[in-house]
């Protein structure tokens, strides 16, 4: 038996040793999640005492989130756009970062009617399924190399309440939606670099699916296939829409222009890192 205050100052130090930055408050969220509690409850019942088998769980997320694991993929959970996402190792986590994309795609596109959107790579479904909420009159395609990635998409967006209105379809970028026309297409396309993949910390090198990060050499792979390889829709779409990564924006303007889109538009995150580029013709 062992109360809330001594399960967290165990936590606490054993992710301190490990290396993880806020290890009380790492612990304190990691505890919440289990105990499906607030942290300000656990603050209020310090002196409760924990079920015998809800620490044993809670010491495996603390011996799993010390290995390095990401808490998302503990907890399976990830909120994005104030919306609850079904997360597991097949898809990457979605980042604050991302919202951006969203909420400028939601921008250009109000008022708009028989909008049909076409995201390529879609993940969790956090990209797709947002917009679905926010842009009610909109119908959207998504497509993923992954079906372990679209199975979990496609479940977010029953649980989620928007699947009458996305269609999920298995393939390499615009191959499964080859003919059609699209009003906007929106894309999170993995951008980092050979180089800087190696670099990157090992809570999203060993566990995120490679897949979805992995820009190849330069980092702009994917960026060149989704402006070069628009000739495989019946249109060019009205609007592209991409994230894009630090120091990318610039050469994904061009490549955007190259593919004919006049106006081009740079959004830059909190930090002023251009973020988002808007591409229309």
């Amino acid at each position: 038996m062992i109360k809330v205050k001594e399960a967290l100052q165990r936590a606490s130090l054993q992710l301190q040793g490990a290396g993880i930055t806020a290890a009380r408050r790492e612990a304190e969220i990691l505890l919440s999640a289990v105990l499906k509690k607030t942290r300000a409850w656990l603050y209020a019942h310090d002196e409760e005492i924990i079920e015998s088998e809800t620490y044993v769980l809670f010491q495996q997320w603390v011996e799993r989130r010390a290995q390095g694991e990401p808490f998302a993929y503990l907890c399976g959970e990830r909120e994005f756009m104030g919306l609850p996402f079904v997360v597991t190792p097949a898809v990457l986590i979605p980042r604050p970062e991302t919202e951006i994309l969203v909420e400028a795609v939601v921008q250009e596109l109000q008022g708009w009617h028989n909008v049909k959107l076409l995201e390529v790579g879609v993940g969790s479904g956090a990209i797709a399924i947002s917009l679905a909420t926010l842009l009610p009159y909109a119908r959207i395609t998504a497509v993923d190399i992954s079906p372990a990635a679209l199975a979990v998409a496609a479940f977010n967006s029953e649980r989620l309440q928007v699947a009458e209105r996305l269609s999920f379809l298995a393939g390499d970028l615009y191959a499964p939606v080859r003919g059609q026309k699209f009003t906007a297409v929106i894309s999170n396309p993995p951008y980092i670099s050979a180089a800087e993949y190696l670099m990157l910390d090992k809570s999203v090198k060993n566990y995120e699916p490679r897949v979805a990060l992995d820009g190849g050499p330069d980092g702009l792979t994917f960026y060149r296939r989704l402006s070069a390889e628009l000739k495989q829709l019946a249109a060019p779409p009205q609007l592209l829409a991409l994230e894009v990564g630090q120091g990318q924006a610039a050469a994904v303007s061009t490549l955007c222009r190259e593919a004919g889109y006049q106006k081009i538009k740079q959004i830059p995150d909190l930090a002023g890192i251009p973020r988002v580029v808007l591409a229309k013709l």
